[in-house]
């Protein structure tokens, strides 16, 4: 092979493994321009161009050639590079204890469609999974777009290699039911192509919020979350989830945040899972939970509306003082950057937030030596766009493979 040749192989073989990189950096939204993402990958001006082609070759984003130059700007405007919304998509599913929803998710988060959320969650999991997977595939057949692979958010800590649902506390599946065998048999019987994931749904939204969401730049992120039931959290360090030797790290809903509390579903007691979710405010507030919304609306509903009643008030800042309490002692283990909040924990926090700052920063060594920012996470649905990240995963580490394989 002569010298030219070689020269013209290497320069095709730096820019198919720039694709990866390129295509994260546009979905996350960070090389919202040529000239950015240049800079990012640290190659020349030619080869960010050949990358960008080839991903729009791929349908995967958009390269706007002629943008208007900004307001003050001097030179030749760069061009604009944005994920292709009428790409691939992928199938994601979220299962929690009031019910299900399918969605389908394209790069950048966007979700595309949804299909209705509030079914019944029965005991047996391969029921539930087969629903939820007909929902996603009904959606994908009204939509015409290729499906490149799937993603399950569940209400548990999953073990991994096997992909178990340790613990189910909230539903009443099985304790070890194999979802991610069981939720991949059903996307193949649906006739859905690419890999199928699964994870639990508070570390699904803590990825999601890292790359498109409210932990955007935080190299040691925190998530603590209450959906429907319990409390969850995650850790994103440098862009990846810590997930732990099997799956299992970050079980923060058993950190015992009141010794003389209620029982828990773990055999303790006082445990932050069964102190600072949705129930544990109802009934401190003096609510009886209805049956026609879920725990969580409800909820935030009793907040909104009847903040200034003194029981809510004191339910509230009840459970704000344990939240804190459990914050800190993670702060003193964990040292995170920032912590993001979900779910009710976000509303306590709308609610109160110098309260809850102010427990973090009373209990724990680094929050008093500067403080950790507390910030509401900032997606909609963030569990389920957390799942499509899963799924987009093989497509962001090698956009070419995966599409061609």
């Amino acid at each position: 092979m002569n010298g030219k040749a070689t020269t013209t192989r290497t320069k095709l073989e730096r820019g198919r493994s720039a694709l990866g990189p390129a295509l994260e950096l546009v979905h996350t939204g960070r090389a919202p321009t040529r000239a950015v993402l240049t800079a990012e990958l640290g190659v020349t001006r030619a080869t960010a161009g050949a990358v960008a082609a080839e991903l729009e070759a791929l349908g995967l984003i958009r390269v706007d050639s002629r943008p208007g130059a900004a307001a003050g700007s001097q030179g030749r405007p760069s061009h604009r590079l944005a994920v292709d919304h009428s790409g691939p998509v992928v199938l994601a599913a979220q299962i929690h204890v009031d019910g299900y929803r399918a969605a389908l998710v394209g790069l950048g988060g966007q979700i595309v469609a949804t299909a209705p959320g509030r079914r019944t969650v029965t005991a047996d999991p391969a029921q539930v999974l087969g629903d939820v997977v007909e929902a996603g595939a009904e959606l994908l057949r009204g939509s015409g777009r290729r499906c490149v692979g799937a993603g399950l958010a569940v209400p548990s800590a999953v073990a991994e290699p096997e992909g178990t649902a340790l613990n189910p506390l909230h539903v009443a599946w099985p304790a070890g039911s194999r979802v991610r065998q069981i939720f991949a048999g059903k996307v193949r019987a649906a006739g859905i192509e690419g890999p199928v994931f699964t994870a639990n749904d508070v570390n699904l939204a803590a990825l999601a919020e890292h790359r498109h969401g409210a932990g955007r730049g935080a190299q040691h992120l925190l998530c603590v979350a209450t959906g429907h039931r319990g409390v969850g959290g995650a850790l994103v360090l440098d862009g990846r989830l810590h997930t732990g030797s099997s799956g299992l790290a970050l079980e923060v809903g058993h950190l015992t945040v009141n010794p003389q509390g209620r029982p828990c579903y773990c055999g303790s007691k006082g445990c932050l899972d069964v102190e600072a979710d949705p129930l544990a405010f109802l009934t401190a507030a003096g609510r009886v939970p209805g049956p026609a919304v879920s725990l969580l609306q409800q909820s935030r509903d009793l907040l909104r509306t009847e903040y200034a009643d003194r029981a809510v008030r004191g339910a509230a800042e009840a459970l704000i003082d344990r939240l804190g309490l459990g914050l800190a002692g993670l702060v003193n283990i964990l040292n995170p950057d920032r912590i993001i909040l979900g779910g009710l924990h976000r509303e306590l926090l709308d609610a109160d937030p110098d309260r809850l700052r102010a427990v973090v920063a009373d209990r724990s060594l680094w929050g008093r030596s500067g403080g950790v920012p507390i910030l509401a996470c900032t997606l909609d649905h963030n569990s389920l766009v957390g799942a499509a990240e899963m799924a987009w995963q093989p497509v962001l580490d090698d956009p070419l493979g995966a599409l061609t394989r």
